[in-house]
């Protein structure tokens, strides 16, 4: 596992070039965006970004983005196995609307610099940071988005993919470590921060995935709002995702369920061995009576019994 201790206690790079770019054009780009994502996109100023997901009408979430507005177009960052997908639930609904969808994905290359120093981080390679969380500063014929893959403090420099190259020179030139998608992913789990296609799925319910910053509660109609409101108006989930720590050096694969008292409380989504914890980190979906009594866990079917424990983060 390479740059996993920088990630934690300094600042790393992580190359996440293979991460879906989908490029938004034309007069109506923001109404349609506006009608098909959760969060309020008319409110959107020019280099600001927002989290977002796209629901069916079931309410399901179908994919996830952070959505940048760079003025003369919008651009969605999103999981690599789901950019095709989510350019075809948008197509779909592109009737007489001005709107150009287009694939950046192998244009435009994205690397995350993120840690506790990643401003420092920055500063050495000469980097602009962006005055604060979700904002956007204009840099090498691209930009730099204050977003993290991880949870911990960084942003994602986005750069023509001719550029990828001489920005990892700067970065290795002023000794900043490069973390593998290994330690990423490790990190990501430490911090509880989700993933769509592994803690994330079209099962979820977006009230049940506890990113509620995704998620605007006044902005007008959008697919799926209903079920949305429906669940926030009637507090009817019975689940949610939450951080656990597993007292294992080999955490639990996803599916496993943890029990109290011999009954199902709680579904793994996506574990890994931490060395900094000395433990199994995971994300989980919980049953909402175990949220709120927090009552010691354990491994479904292990021997000898392996102790689960909702975490802080």
């Amino acid at each position: 596992m390479k740059g996993y201790d920088s990630l934690r206690s300094s600042a790393a790079w992580g190359d996440l070039s293979g991460r879906g770019k989908i490029r938004m054009t034309g007069e109506d780009r923001v109404r349609l965006l506006h009608a098909m994502s959760t969060n309020d996109i008319q409110q959107l100023e020019v280099g600001r970004a927002c989290y977002a997901f796209f629901l069916n009408a079931q309410g399901r979430i179908l994919a996830d983005a952070h959505i940048y507005n760079l003025g003369e177009s919008l651009l969605l960052d999103t999981e690599p196995e789901i950019t095709q997908k989510l350019m075809e639930h948008l197509d779909k609904y592109i009737i007489a609307d001005d709107v150009t969808l287009t694939n950046e994905s192998e244009n435009l290359a994205a690397i995350g610099v993120e840690g506790p120093q990643s401003e420092i981080a920055m500063a050495s390679i000469n980097a602009p940071v962006p005055e604060q969380l979700e904002y956007l500063a204009a840099w090498q014929e691209g930009f730099v988005a204050a977003v993290s893959a991880t949870g911990a403090p960084g942003f994602r420099c986005f750069v023509p993919a001719d550029k990828k190259a001489g920005l990892i020179s700067r970065l290795t030139a002023a000794a900043v470590a490069q973390a593998d998608s290994e330690a990423i992913n490790v990190v990501r789990l430490e911090r509880g921060k989700p993933r769509y296609g592994d803690d994330i799925t079209e099962r979820s319910l977006v009230q049940e995935t506890n990113q509620l910053q995704a998620v605007s509660f006044t902005k007008g109609c959008y697919l799926g709002q209903e079920i949305v409101e429906r669940v926030r108006s009637r507090a009817q989930i019975h689940r949610v995702l939450m951080p656990i720590r597993v007292h294992s050096h080999t955490p639990p694969p996803p599916g496993t369920k943890l029990t109290v008292d011999g009954k199902d409380v709680a579904e793994i989504t996506s574990s890994a061995f931490s060395p900094g914890f000395d433990a199994g980190a995971a994300l989980a979906y919980v049953r909402v009576e175990q949220e709120q009594s927090k009552a010691e866990m354990l491994v479904a079917g292990s021997e000898p019994p392996v102790r689960a424990l909702l975490a802080a983060v």
